[in-house]
């Protein structure tokens, strides 16, 4: 059964796209994230055009988030003093994003700049999950587990305490400095326009690793700024550049909303080293493909043309 895309400019199974939210969904139900940056590469792959994909990524993303959010805010996990200052950041990053997907796109480059993006952030991420998993696996079966020491306050977490513009944090339990939280929340801000992506898996490892928040608290704060920084970024889409189909994104919702509920009970059944592992493989594979998609001629040289959907 096709249905028509407006924004899209385009006809398209309306199963296929249900079942790419369905499979995020269950991705992201198994292995705790938010799906963006599987989403948006799966959407290019079965023709969605990459403008259209990365803002109506953005805006399942608003919708999909808020529920986690609600939940973390009843538990008492948000830092709002935090996530104000990500989220002013997050707005200022994603301002900023918009504007250079309208240069891009004009150019008739943001396509290969955003698989360009894609493969190195996934490359990295993917590359140093699966050590990290392979090595926690090959630990466990060694005869004799070594006691691990604490991990002392991390050089990086000492170097950004004292830069100027202090503040306490009362949820947190911290007094420290509001530059790299804000810069951090630009850098996000600009991915998830550029991206399409909430940016959990890389804010959630800094609020930890270097700003040195509890990590219950990192994940309500984190969830937090994704929903206003998503929200943000969407309604600049789609007042700027036009690229966000609502249609299309209540149907990855809806799918994705299904899928979760799957993922969770097949997590249950496996370890957590076995869980990052398999992520690592499948964020890995899909940067092979992007790659590939990058290097490789295209048999229909036309292709090569800017597409015809995406607000135009």
């Amino acid at each position: 059964m096709d249905i028509y895309l407006p924004i899209a400019g385009m006809s398209i199974n309306f199963f296929l796209i249900l079942g790419i939210g369905g499979l995020v969904g269950f991705l992201s139900g198994l292995f705790g994230v938010g799906g963006g940056f599987l989403l948006t590469p799966l959407m290019m792959m079965i023709g969605i055009p990459p403008a259209v994909a990365a803002a109506s990524d953005s805006n399942q993303i608003v919708a999909a988030a808020s529920s986690g959010a609600f939940a973390h805010w009843r538990l008492g996990n948000v830092d709002f003093k935090m996530g104000l200052i990500i989220l002013a950041g997050g707005i200022f990053g994603g301002t900023i994003g918009v504007q250079l997907v309208k240069i891009l796109r004009a150019a008739g480059n943001f396509e290969f700049v955003m698989k360009v993006v894609y493969v190195l952030m996934l490359g990295l991420v993917g590359g140093a999950m699966f050590m990290e998993s392979l090595r926690t696996i090959l630990r466990s079966r060694q005869p004799a587990a070594v006691e691990v020491a604490e991990v002392s306050e991390p050089k990086l977490g000492k170097l950004f305490g004292k830069l100027p513009l202090k503040m306490h944090f009362h949820r947190s339990g911290l007094h420290t400095s509001a530059i790299f939280p804000f810069s951090i929340g630009t850098i996000v801000g600009i991915m998830a326009a550029i991206l399409g992506v909430g940016g959990g898996f890389i804010m959630v490892p800094a609020m930890i690793y270097i700003i040195g928040m509890p990590t219950i608290a990192a994940i309500g704060t984190d969830l937090f700024q994704i929903v206003l920084t998503s929200a943000n970024v969407t309604l600049q889409q789609a007042m700027v550049n036009k690229t966000v189909d609502l249609l299309l994104a209540l149907i990855l919702l809806f799918g994705s909303t299904i899928g979760a509920q799957f993922g969770a009970l097949a997590g249950k059944r496996l370890k957590g080293e076995q869980i990052r592992i398999l992520l690592a493989i499948i964020v890995l594979a899909l940067t092979v493909k992007l790659f590939l998609d990058l290097v490789i001629t295209p048999q229909d040289l036309v292709s090569l043309a800017p597409a015809k959907g995406g607000g135009h």
